[in-house]
């Protein structure tokens, strides 16, 4: 299927106050993530090359043990096994593009 309506997919919580929605394709994985204030996804890392887009809200996201205050339209480059941590400071909405596909997230 490749036209999808992301309101039709499940969310899942995948921690504590972290909902999420995944479309795969072949190669990669797009994560939809609401975050509610407060919400923590600790470090952690892993084999995927991962970028992150906020689009609403402020966060909080460490990488490699620098932290940085993210406003909306940030950016972040994860590179594989960048170890990274995210907390929310105010409501989020971020999206996620991971290379490969996120097999775990299936």
């Amino acid at each position: 299927m490749p036209f999808l309506e992301l309101s039709q997919i499940d969310q899942r919580e995948m921690l504590p106050g972290c909902h999420a929605r995944f479309v795969h394709g072949d190669n990669m994985t797009v994560s939809y993530w609401n975050l509610d204030k407060g919400a923590v996804i600790p470090e952690h890392a892993h084999r995927h090359e991962q970028v992150t887009s906020l689009i609403e809200g402020e966060m909080e996201l460490t990488l490699d043990g620098e932290c940085k205050l993210l406003p909306p339209g940030s950016v972040v480059a994860i590179p594989s096994n960048g170890k990274h941590g995210v907390k929310a400071l105010t409501q989020c909405y971020v999206i996620d593009v991971f290379y490969p596909v996120r097999e775990d997230y299936r």
